[in-house]
């Protein structure tokens, strides 16, 4: 490695640290926690965290532990262990993650796997194995949709995924050009990436305040294969970039982020969406994905690919059919820019408008935050133990924005912006 990019990758752990977590003097940080299909920290990246372990104990945290991942071992799992016993789960990870949430530690997830991983494997098995870990870490996903602490999702290259992305580059220029796309898209290449990161975040507000103001009782999208109507509950609240969490901290959850979204009311979605990029959810490939909602319910899936599996994990529970976020994007984000299909979601859907099945985070309701399970669903809120992304925007995408007296005002059109700041 260069020292060029020895220099970056200080800067990026400086990013996690400041932009990301804003980590706290006296604070403590755990590295890893198995959300969204994703076990641990992927061992290879062991370089990279213990920098930014070291950058963390300089900044005063108190403790910093790390979860460990290997998904060769997942992979061993997979081809070797008895199948009756994929609905088990190791609690201690989340006891740590759950424990570690409700004191209010700051929490680094490393969201980076071979998207190929489970390829050849048993469908029906990654769905009981995903839908175990969704159930076992439903206690922390409801800390996450209350912003009960400090918290962010990173990425780095991982073996398999660069070769995914850079087929045709040797192994080590792949990873070269790998890094060198996500320090272009998490602000690494500025000249100072955490003020470049102050700027964005403030667009991203300025965004959202817009939205706000306007309180829009629905959203209306259009593209090919896609005629779908969002419905918002009343004091629904877009967020973006900088949010606050219960302990006052500041911090961004999503390095990078380039999205504002808000929490649709679970009732009121009807139509047809299509995705526009294929969803990799837990090791497992789906593609040209169609769903058809009717009052607010899932009532048909299609899929060219990975169709049995999806259908598979939505019987999760009756909230994994419903909406839990929708999310505005500009098509000419950083990273739709780059041309590149990422085959993971923390980056894709920053390229991209998009949806999310399941969970509802709570922090998208006026009060949210504080209501009941009961409270919340009555203002139009969905719980789920999943909360699934999927990638809807593209270059030929109009999103209006429906007032209370039935009045359309544009939001974006051909995947772009409509109205000024």
């Amino acid at each position: 490695m260069t020292s060029d990019h020895e220099r970056k990758l200080d800067r990026y752990a400086e990013v996690i640290l400041r932009v990301g977590l804003n980590l706290q003097a006296g604070q403590r940080l755990l590295i890893g926690c198995p959300v969204h299909g994703i076990y641990g920290t992927p061992i290879e990246l062991a370089p990279l965290v213990r920098l930014v372990v070291e950058k963390a104990y300089k900044m005063g945290a108190r403790l910093v532990e790390v979860i460990w991942n290997d998904d060769q071992l997942r992979l061993t799992r997979f081809k070797h262990g008895a199948k009756n016993t994929f609905a088990e789960f190791p609690m201690w990870r989340a006891e740590a993650a759950i424990g570690s949430a409700n004191a209010g530690d700051a929490i680094l997830v490393f969201y980076a796997e071979n998207p190929d991983l489970l390829i050849d494997q048993d469908v029906d098995l990654i769905s009981i194995f995903n839908t175990t870990i969704a159930k076992h870490m439903e206690p922390f996903s409801e800390c996450i949709s209350k912003n009960s602490m400090n918290w962010t999702v990173v990425t780095a290259p991982v073996e398999g995924w660069v070769e995914k992305i850079f087929p045709d580059l040797p192994a080590d220029g792949g990873e070269l050009k790998f890094w060198d796309v996500i320090f272009e898209m998490c602000r690494v290449n500025q000249d100072d990436p955490v003020s470049a990161w102050k700027d964005h975040v403030t667009e991203l507000a300025s965004r959202c305040d817009h939205m706000n103001h306007k309180q829009y009782s629905s959203l209306k999208l259009i593209a090919p294969g896609t005629d779908l109507i969002v419905g918002l509950p009343i004091g629904h609240i877009w967020r973006g970039g900088q949010m606050t969490s219960q302990n006052g901290i500041e911090f961004t959850a999503n390095l990078p982020t380039e999205e504002i979204f808000t929490t649709p009311h679970r009732c009121k979605t009807e139509g047809r969406v299509t995705l526009s990029k294929p969803l990799n959810y837990g090791g497992s490939l789906v593609e040209g994905l169609s769903l058809v909602f009717s009052e607010g319910r899932l009532i048909k899936i299609s899929a060219s690919k990975g169709e049995e599996y999806i259908q598979n994990i939505l019987k999760t529970d009756e909230g994994a059919s419903r909406l839990g976020e929708v999310a505005l994007v500009p098509h000419s984000s950083p990273i739709s820019k780059s041309g590149l299909l990422f085959y993971n979601i923390l980056i894709d859907e920053n390229a991209s408008n998009h949806i999310a099945l399941g969970r509802a985070y709570r922090f998208g309701v006026e009060g949210g935050e504080a209501m009941s399970d009961e409270e919340f669903a009555r203002v139009g809120g969905n719980d789920s133990t999943l909360h699934i992304d999927c990638m809807i925007g593209s270059g030929e995408m109009d999103i209006d924005g429906i007032t209370s007296e039935d009045v359309s005002e544009p939001l974006m059109r051909k995947g772009e912006w409509a109205f000024e700041l």
